[in-house]
């Protein structure tokens, strides 16, 4: 199992910003969003390489409760989430992060 080892700053602004909605919406619904996060990236921890390429060293996991995917990125045995991205906005804004 290889370890989350860092978010990129923006993923971490677009993960609290996420939960701040969903949760300003439907009391919960952010606590909820937050727990699918968690899941998601703990079956990425267990297989990172299970998700789907999208760009050379990019990987997409779609989140099963909401209209999200963690954007990620294998490197030397480390896993960096570069995304928490709304798959209804415009695609590949996060382009260029490392």
């Amino acid at each position: 199992m290889i370890e989350v080892t860092s978010f990129h700053e923006l993923a971490e602004l677009e993960l609290n910003e996420a939960v701040e909605y969903y949760e300003s919406q439907v009391k919960g619904l952010g606590i909820a969003f937050l727990i699918e996060v968690e899941r998601s990236t703990n079956l990425i921890q267990q297989n990172p390489e299970a998700s789907p390429r999208i760009l050379k060293v990019i990987r997409r996991k779609i989140l099963r409760r909401f209209p999200y995917s963690i954007l990620y990125s294998i490197v030397d045995h480390s896993i960096r989430i570069l995304a928490i991205a709304n798959q209804k906005r415009r695609p590949f804004y996060w382009r260029g992060r490392k």
